[in-house]
């Protein structure tokens, strides 16, 4: 068999099977979008019950406030992270990342513990921060300062701050 004749049969050889791998692979690529649109609609309902909220205090206009905001990464998680944001803006701005807490009846309460210091509590936990230079400062013994008000997820989910009550002056 001369040379040439046996190259056009290679090509013709090469040609069919291409176009039935272009056929079987065509049927494989629609399988792969319907599943890919499939997981497109479902991800807006894995994401639905995840909470990422935050609500601030504000010390001195907005300029000189702390931030607390809660991340669930999971809705099946029954724990949120905790991240502070303390800003005194222009000189400082940090985030600051407090850990994992129980996601049921959040409660954080803030205090005011000397010139720009404030302590966060919640569960046990405590933290105490310094709004100078926005950082953390070593935990106290015990959360002690005048209640300032309590960062809470209401009963949508959303992350709020309630000012303290105060005693009015007799």
């Amino acid at each position: 068999m001369p040379l040439e004749q046996q190259i056009r049969e290679s090509i013709d050889e090469y040609c069919q099977r291409s176009l039935a791998g272009a056929f079987y692979s065509a049927r494989y690529v629609a399988k792969i979008m319907k599943v890919r649109k499939l997981l497109i609609l479902l991800t807006p309902l894995l994401l639905a019950g995840c909470i990422n909220e935050s609500a601030s205090y504000y010390i001195a206009g907005n300029q000189h406030a702390l931030t607390v905001r809660a991340q669930q990464d999971y809705f099946w998680s029954k724990q949120v992270t905790l991240k502070l944001i303390a800003s005194r803006l222009p000189e400082c701005q940090h985030q600051l990342t407090l850990g994992e807490v129980p996601a049921a009846g959040l409660e954080i309460e803030l205090l005011a513990s000397g010139a720009n210091v404030y302590t966060l509590r919640t569960d046990g936990k405590v933290w105490q921060v310094e709004t100078q230079g926005c950082t953390q400062l070593k935990t106290p013994a015990q959360a002690q300062g005048e209640p300032l008000g309590t960062f809470r997820l209401d009963e949508r989910k959303k992350m709020v701050f309630e000012q303290a009550k105060t005693m009015p002056m007799q």
